[in-house]
């Protein structure tokens, strides 16, 4: 790089040096790795010592991060940041595989850097990427890379899973157990507390939420920061670990690039080792308390899981405290059992009280039976005929505002001719070129133009025409409007959904008096049902 500088009063070009950046990676899997990682550092140092127009700019360390992709990386994305600004004119690294063993990766940045006038030297490659064929062989040996990182992959994949089958344990101590050294050792403090939750819910007769509350109120941890919910509780019973029994690849990595973890659901074998390590709890205890759960999840129907689906999900208020209601199952005298609905301070601390810090909990709160919810709901869409001409109007408003826009054509017409306009000027760029108009970078650059202009106004065009269409149906959906409105006022009884986009809120003031929102007007419309 040369720079001209004003000597003794003349103009005279002066040599700068190239400020050089170095990259290094050091993997995990190495012996001794910090060593290796400082002799890297000094081996960059002496090689661009060895280049009297090379000064060092920084060396940029990853130490101990994986290369098949790029985002853990600080340091890379870091130095790629440098870059961009013009900090540096060139990065030397060892080869392909130290600097991304993804072959998308290595182009991309390799290209990104070239953008910024900043190559990299692969030294044992032998590859500079501003050399004319660069990027042809950086992709053979980049691929290749990326291969022979797969293939380790797979040999680490297998060596895991014979080593699962042999019994060695691949994770960390949880409640009741400490792992060490691939082996499970029962914690006699955290075991006692998995025999509680045991207890409580087999012989007890105690739900999750309460059994949570109870280990919470006693001052008892569970693992690694958490608080005691519902959802650990369930994990704890559903653990087969505490019975003696071993599962393992309960989660798999699907693709060795991203290092992204899933669920396994089948995809690949578990592996399952019965009478492993010293129980916690019998068997027979762990069965009675996962029967149990099978039991509960059967009678709700599969719906535990999944309730968003309820129309009154997190839209059920507490007039109280203002937490929200959760869904609850309850059983009759005659055993059946009947969803309702709970301020969430309730189901977690029970009725108002003040614990053993001092703190006030819990609410003391009216609960409401799912059907009572729906039945308020039913009697409020009846009383909606009394606003018939003012939901009308604010609905018609509503539907014009979104798709009655006539101008839409005359726009939609505009937009068709400059798309023919730019395609034509596009097609005769080759021409101006072949006559020697235009040279090659305006060729390219009046190229890219047109291509983004006729992209841009194609997609005004697909929006014009979807908004078009719906113009074009606009009487179809005021007639479906209108129907619907004769329906809700003359009480026709509507399905879930319809109540979960009309209800804004509900909220439980007390057994007798609850404040009904409703989406339906511009302004939040409130009913109150009181109890006869």
């Amino acid at each position: 790089m040369n720079r001209y500088e004003r000597m003794s009063g003349e103009w005279k070009l002066k040599r700068m040096r190239k400020r050089i950046a170095a990259y290094c990676r050091v993997s995990t899997d190495r012996e001794d790795q910090s060593n290796s990682f400082e002799s890297q550092k000094r081996y960059f140092r002496r090689y661009i010592e060895q280049h009297p127009d090379w000064e060092l700019f920084e060396v940029f360390a990853d130490e101990g991060i994986s290369g098949t992709n790029t985002k853990k990386r600080k340091e890379f994305n870091r130095m790629i940041a440098c870059a961009q600004h013009g900090a540096f004119d060139l990065i030397v690294t060892k080869e392909i595989s130290r600097f991304a063993r993804n072959t998308l990766d290595s182009i991309y940045y390799t290209r990104e850097l070239k953008k910024y006038g900043v190559g990299v030297i692969f030294m044992n490659d032998n590859i500079n990427t501003l050399d004319p064929d660069a990027e042809l062989r950086l992709t053979i040996m980049a691929s290749i890379a990326q291969e022979e990182s797969r293939k380790t992959s797979e040999r680490v994949k297998w060596g895991q899973k014979r080593r699962m089958e042999q019994g060695v344990v691949f994770g960390r101590s949880m409640l009741g157990y400490d792992v060490r050294g691939g082996k499970m050792y029962i914690n006699e403090e955290g075991a006692a507390t998995v025999r509680r939750i045991f207890h409580k819910f087999v012989y007890e007769g105690k739900g999750t939420h309460v059994i949570a509350r109870e280990l919470r109120e006693e001052g008892i941890h569970p693992m690694h920061g958490k608080e005691w919910q519902n959802t650990v509780i369930l994990r704890v019973i559903r653990n087969e670990k505490y019975c003696g029994d071993l599962i393992q690849k309960k989660t798999y990595t699907p693709d060795f690039l991203s290092h992204e973890k899933k669920y396994n659901r089948g995809q690949e074998d578990f592996v399952i080792l019965r009478d492993h390590h010293e129980p916690i709890v019998s068997r027979e205890l762990f069965e009675r308390a996962n029967r149990i759960l099978d039991a509960k999840s059967m009678s709700q129907e599969g719906k535990a899981k999944h309730s968003n689906r309820y129309p009154f999900s997190g839209k059920i208020k507490c007039g109280c405290c203002g937490s929200s209601y959760v869904a609850r199952y309850k059983t009759r005298k005659d055993g059946s059992r009947y969803k309702a609905w709970r301020c969430l301070q309730a189901a977690k601390y029970g009725g108002a009280h003040i614990d053993t810090q001092g703190n006030r909990i819990g609410c003391s709160s009216a609960s409401i039976r799912n059907e009572d919810a729906v039945h308020i709901m039913y009697l409020v869409c009846q009383s909606l005929g009394l606003y018939e001409k003012k939901i009308m109007d604010h609905l018609l408003c509503v539907v014009r505002c979104v798709i009655g826009m006539e101008s839409q054509k005359a726009d939609i017409t505009r937009w068709e001719t400059q798309l023919a306009g730019a395609q034509e000027k596009r097609e005769k760029l080759l021409d101006l070129y072949l006559n020697n108009i235009l040279d090659k970078d305006e060729l390219i650059t009046k190229r890219d133009f047109y291509d983004c202009e006729i992209n841009r106004i194609s997609e005004l065009l697909e929006s014009g025409s979807r908004q078009r269409d719906m113009a074009e149906q606009q009487e179809k959906l005021m007639q479906d409007i209108a129907r619907a409105v004769q329906e809700l006022l003359h009480g026709v009884a509507y399905e879930d959904e319809f109540y979960k986009r009309l209800l804004n809120k509900m909220v439980i003031y007390d057994r007798d008096t609850i404040g009904i929102y409703l989406n339906l007007l511009p302004n939040q419309w409130k009913y109150t049902a009181v109890k006869a």
